[in-house]
This record gives C-alpha cells, sequence and structure tokens, in this order.
C-alpha cells in the first residue's frame, strides 16, 4: 500500500471482497517512496504476480483498482475496477518531496524522495491510493498514488509508483523493517 495511506492510522482493518475484515500490522514503511507494507494472519488467500514496470510502454493498456469515496470521502465504491493507458512514464511530479519540506522533522531529507511515477489516464480517485495498477496479464505493474487536479477528483491525470521501484522497498521493509539506503561521504 501507499506510507500516505496509513500515516495517520491508529488501527488498520483489511476488509476482503468476501466480507471478510482483519486487522493489520505495519510491517514497515518508507515515506521517500511512499510505500509501506502491512500484514494480516489469514490463510487460503490467492496471490497475485507482479510483472515488471521496466516492461511497460506507453500506450499500453492498464487496469486500475481501488476503493475510491463518493464526494466526501463517506461511502467507499468497493473493488473499483478502471481502465486506461500509460501516458507516460518517469514522471518526477515533487509530490513527495513537496510533502516532506512541509514538515519539520524530515525537510532535510526532502531531496531524498524518489518520484518516477507511472502517468496514466484510468480513473483513479481519492481511495485508490495502495491499489494495484494491472497489466492486462494481470499482473501488478505499480501501486495507485496520486492524481493531479484542481478539484481533488480524476481530471485525467493518475499516478502510480512503479512495481519496480516498489518491489525493491517492499523487500527491505519485510528483511529490515527500513529501507537500506548506500551513503557517500
Amino acid at each position: 500500500t501507499n506510507n500516505h495511506v496509513i500515516d495517520d492510522a491508529d488501527v488498520l482493518t483489511v476488509f476482503l471482497q468476501d466480507r471478510r475484515s482483519f486487522p493489520a500490522t505495519v510491517v514497515g514503511r518508507d515515506q521517500f517512496t511512499d510505500v509501506a507494507v502491512i500484514k494480516i494472519d489469514a490463510v487460503g488467500l490467492t496471490k497475485i504476480s507482479f510483472g515488471s514496470s521496466a516492461d511497460l510502454r506507453v500506450g499500453e493498456w492498464i487496469v486500475a483498482i481501488g476503493n475510491p469515496g463518493f464526494s466526501g470521502g463517506s461511502t467507499p465504491l468497493d473493488y473499483t475496477v478502471t481502465v486506461g493507458i500509460v501516458s507516460a512514464l518517469g514522471r518526477p511530479l515533487q509530490l513527495l518531496s513537496r510533502g516532506l519540506r512541509q514538515d519539520e522533522a524530515t525537510r532535510v531529507n526532502a531531496a531524498f524522495a524518489i518520484e518516477d511515477f507511472i502517468q496514466t489516464d484510468a480513473v483513479i480517485n481519492p481511495g485508490n491510493s495502495g491499489g494495484p495498477m494491472v497489466n492486462l496479464r494481470g499482473q501488478v505493474v505499480g501501486i495507485n498514488s496520486a492524481i493531479a487536479s484542481e478539484s481533488g477528483f480524476y481530471q485525467g491525470y493518475g499516478f502510480a509508483i512503479p512495481i519496480d521501484l516498489a518491489y525493491r522497498v517492499m523487500e527491505d521493509l519485510i528483511e529490515y523493517g527500513n529501507v537500506r539506503r548506500a551513503w557517500l561521504g
């Protein structure tokens, strides 16, 4: 999921399509890539496969899955699936670094934000964040993360974190609880 989805949460609950729900715990989170890993204790879940965002091409069809809310965010549209194309790759929107600069505790580290978004015209609204972006082979190629909008709702520009980046971050979060980054100097 996204770090911004769980950032202010005191309690996390994962709801499944079969109406079961499970308490979730945070395995790790990374504000510099907006990736977080959460865990539930459940058996018999269907596993989804990962593709490679490096294989994506502009014009390729993708599917965005999420739970956007109605106006005001009060009632989610559970398990919404929208389709679109990859509009651009490698978009540096400065969304993460701008947010980090506003936070006193992370201002010094804002330059470390990694932004390399996949842009899509698939409908992504508040509530889609943390959901998968899937290619037509059913493989996760991104994590829905942001929109460019003056109204706060869909205006044709959605963005996802490439799965190749997210996967490397997730591996570190699972193994170490944080992302290990090299330093020079």
